[in-house]
């Protein structure tokens, strides 16, 4: 798959051009973002990614436009653990209901940034070292496993050691001031609660990266196709964090299913790895069959959770969804308590 530089450059620039359409128009003016609004911006963005898969299908190649499909249909399923996380976060900093979009906004663009920095180092690894599939390989199975046995299991919130710096290390404000992410207080520049929990959102991003970016390689080796997928799974989770209660709190199997998933891309990024580092005859795992194994997990996972919580309407408040919700509850404002006001720095 050649890409030019003008095909990048172009693909960043649209990119860029969304960020800064939604910044200057649907964020021009701080509001609760509803979840009509926001049903029509993911379906939006479903579309721009669906056209961007008929672009790389057209001009590159089916084998590619299939691999984009099931690489950014991975990143879409697996990020959805973000939004259980970006819950608490938002709890935990008190963040006022009309800045939650823009915490979003600006969070997934500094989360795209990191991951990209992740893809040329993925890439650059695998590249240079076969063998760097048995270590994927070996990590997503490790992960696939912890994310069966931790279904329902807390956030941890103590976790993000950079925001815990610069809450130690510099000037920090307990009080929102609109949408400024820093303030002048007795003639000194203080960060606010806005600058951290924007930080905290991107930078925890990350952590979910190291368990989805291996997946997607799983699925192609392409970085152009790894960056776009995420950038579009990313770009669209944003919306769908305003949907999450009236969509996801059914789903109580979702855990399992993506469980799944990382356990079958596990699975073919061996045999890819035995394939490429030894002699032995391995089974060829299609990107057809990839793309069809995803779609089938996800909507028997689907399927079956409504059918369970039809059965039993009690096992909904049992789930994932609502057991964060509590969560969210249990940690709010636990975050600005821990920044000392004036008096007690005085």
């Amino acid at each position: 798959m050649e890409v030019t530089a003008l095909i990048w450059a172009v693909t960043l620039g649209i990119l860029a051009a969304a960020f800064i359409l939604d910044f200057v128009v649907v964020d021009a003016r701080p509001h609760v973002f509803g979840p009509k609004q926001a049903a029509r911006w993911v379906v939006a963005y479903i579309i721009g990614a669906l056209i961007f898969a008929a672009f790389v299908w057209n001009y590159f190649g089916a084998e590619y436009g299939q691999q984009f499909l099931a690489g950014w249909i991975t990143e879409y399923s697996l990020s959805v653990d973000n939004l259980f996380v970006f819950i608490v976060l938002m709890s935990s900093f008190a963040v006022p209901e009309g800045l939650k979009h823009r915490v979003l906004l600006i969070g997934v663009a500094l989360a795209i940034v990191l991951r990209g920095v992740l893809i040329v180092v993925g890439a650059a690894a695998i590249s240079r070292f076969a063998a760097t599939f048995f270590v994927f390989s070996a990590f997503l199975l490790y992960t696939a496993i912890s994310v069966w046995r931790s279904h329902g299991k807390e956030p941890d919130l103590e976790g993000n050691g950079l925001v815990r710096w610069v809450e130690k290390y510099v000037p920090t404000s307990r009080d929102y001031a609109g949408t400024k992410t820093t303030v002048k207080i007795s003639g000194k520049r203080h960060i606010t609660p806005l600058f951290l929990v924007i930080l905290a959102v991107g930078t925890t991003d990350l952590l979910f990266a190291l368990d989805s970016i291996p997946a997607i390689f799983g699925l192609t080796k392409e970085p152009y196709l790894v960056f776009a997928a995420n950038a579009f799974a990313l770009m669209g989770l944003r919306q769908l964090y305003f949907l999450l209660d009236g969509l996801l709190g059914k789903i109580i199997y979702l855990a399992r299913g993506l469980a799944i998933i990382l356990g079958f891309i596990a699975i073919k990024l061996f045999f890819e790895a035995l394939d490429g580092t030894t002699d032995i005859e391995v089974p060829h795992v299609t990107i057809a069959q990839s793309l069809t194994f995803i779609l089938l997990t996800l909507v028997v996972t689907v399927i079956t959770s409504l059918a369970a919580v039809k059965r039993n309407p009690s096992l909904a408040l049992q789930s994932e969804a609502a057991h964060i919700s509590t969560e969210a509850i249990d940690h709010r404002s636990e975050a600005l308590e821990h920044i000392p006001d004036e008096d007690s720095k005085t």
